[in-house]
Order: structure tokens, then sequence, then C-alpha cells
């Protein structure tokens, strides 16, 4: 109405975000749109008593300082390969709606569970969680996910196929085709709410499973060097067509664990974090070049991170009225 400003999407109830769009929104498509994710979703649950071979960030020396130095280094392990101390049910309450789901079975497994892996794996099976995404949609059918699956970690063709029967069996007939319109509005109407990508040649198999996301990662451990290179990379590569996400997750180096003895991952995320979403707020979603889709971040319950994601939709009403 004229004279009255619009509310901010960031006041909205983060639970349901989607739901409480404005219907201006309902028939933009889910790549256009600013979505808030999870990096490394499923670290919460990561297990203390894995004795696995260390693979993480520089795996070749960090395998040889494992076999020399297991009882120093496992700590700073566990405190590095942490990136999100909420469950997930919880993170989805906060308003995630992108996962970063990486795949692994552990070595000498004579079963079929598969889990998820930071250098350590977590000690929830992949069935577990994706049963707790399911529950959680069931309760919020107005709501839409982005999962990713990538890695795969010790996964043979067999496991491909218990992994796949697995995403098949528990969400069922919310899983989005990937030819399938998606905008919220023809989602609702359809009742999918589960895109699933899938980072393996098997997802042409399947009309189900969408191509893998592209990941835009800096690789960086100091936030201004993290921002410097997206905006290198905003002018220098064009948008991706489809959905892309944009990881404002910094990268430690076992040079900086090593300097930071007392530190963890998240005393540097949540040190950086002020300017990072300062970065976030200038950004704007859409379909042109230099504009933005998913951003995934760390420990995203402990911020403002996510309705700050979510308010850039704002920009789009602006745009069309």
């Amino acid at each position: 109405m004229s004279g009255l400003s619009e509310p901010s999407l960031m006041e909205l109830p983060m639970e349901s975000w989607m739901s409480h769009l404005p219907c201006a929104l309902w028939d933009v498509p889910l790549f256009h749109l600013a979505i808030p994710g999870s990096h490394n979703a499923i670290t919460y649950c990561l297990d203390t008593d894995d004795r696995s071979p260390i693979d993480l960030m520089q795996p070749d020396m960090l395998q040889k300082l494992d076999k020399f130095m297991k009882p120093l280094i496992r700590p700073f392990v566990y405190k590095w390969a942490k990136t999100q101390e909420c469950c997930i049910k919880h993170q989805l309450d906060c308003g995630v709606r992108y996962c970063d789901l990486r795949i692994a079975h552990r070595p000498n497994d004579s079963s079929t569970h598969l889990y998820f892996y930071h250098g350590v794996y977590t000690t929830l099976t992949v069935e577990t969680v994706l049963t707790e995404i399911r529950e959680w949609l069931d309760a919020h059918p107005k709501e839409v996910v982005v999962l990713s699956f990538s890695h795969f970690l010790g996964l043979s063709q067999e496991l491909h196929a218990v992994l796949l029967a697995t995403i098949r069996t528990v969400f069922a007939s919310k899983l989005c085709p990937k030819k399938a319109e998606v905008t919220l509005r023809k989602l609702w109407a359809s009742g999918y709410q589960v895109i699933a990508s899938y980072e393996h040649s098997e997802e042409r198999r399947h009309t189900e499973l969408w191509p893998d996301i592209p990941y835009w990662w800096a690789n960086k451990c100091k936030a201004e060097a993290l921002i410097d290179e997206f905006e290198r990379m905003k002018q220098q590569n064009r948008r991706p067509g489809g959905f892309f996400v944009t990881g404002i997750n910094l990268t430690e180096d076992l040079k900086y664990i090593c300097t930071h003895p007392t530190e963890s991952l998240k005393d540097l995320v949540m040190s950086t974090y002020p300017t990072l979403l300062g970065w976030v707020k200038e950004q704007t979603p859409g379909e042109e070049d230099g504009s933005l889709n998913i951003i995934a971040g760390d420990f995203v319950s402990e911020s403002r991170f996510v309705p700050t994601v979510v308010a850039l939709n704002q920009k789009l009403l602006k745009r069309s009225s």
C-alpha cells in the first residue's frame, strides 16, 4: 500500500520463511532467490573415537602427522573439522535451506552403513539424518530444501545403489524431478520439497536427481582476502545458469592452525562474521551476472547469517515494484 514501507524479510519467522515470502516472489525460480546454506552441514556429530586416518586440508602432510603424532594432532583436527554445532533439525528451524552433505563409507566396515565426513567420520548415519530432514519437511509442507550429495569417499557402485535407494525411500514423492519448474508456486502445487543434487555420473540415470551444483570457494583464511576473491570471481565469471553456491566458509591451513593452538574454527568464523555479513548485505540475488544464489556458511545458527541472506530477496521486490 502507498505510504507504507515494505516489511523487512529479515523479520520473517526463519523456521518457515519460504511460506511467508510475499506472493510477488512465488513465481521466481529458486535459483534466482537468495537462499541460506550450511557448509558441511553434519559435522556437529563427529566421532571423537574415530581412529581412521585423517584426511583434511593437506592430506599427505596431515596423514604423516597422524602416524607419528596421533595423540597430539587429533584434538586439533576435531576443533577445525567441526563447522556446525547444531543438529540438522535446528539448522532447518533457523532457516537453512541448502545442506552440503559429504558422504563416506568407513574403511574396513563390512556393513553398508554410510556416514558424513570432514576429515573425521560422523556418528550419525546418512539414513538417520535424511529421515530427520524428512520428518522436518512433513511438519513444514511449504518449505523446500536443496540437498547436495558429494565426495562419496569409499563408495563402490553397490554403495551408490544403497545411497540412491535410501534417498528415494526416505523422500519418495517429495523429490523434485530435474526437469520440473522450481518456483515456490509450482513446487507447492506438486508437493515437491527436496531438490537432490548428486555429484556423480549416476545422476544422469535418474530423473529425480539434479546435476552437481557449482560451489564458489575462495580458499582463504582471512575475511578480506575471501571477499576480494569473490569480487574477482564475480567480475571474471558469468553467473551459472541454475543453482550455484557461494561459500563464505573460511579455510584455515596447517600454518594457521599451528600458530593458533588455543583457537578453533568457530573462533575464526565468529570473529570474522561482522566483516563477512557486511559484504553479504551488499549482494543481490537474481539472474544477472554478479548476482548470487545460495550462500553457505559455517556455524549458521550462531549469528545473523540466515536472516541476512533471506533479507537479500527484498531487492527482488524493489526491482519488480
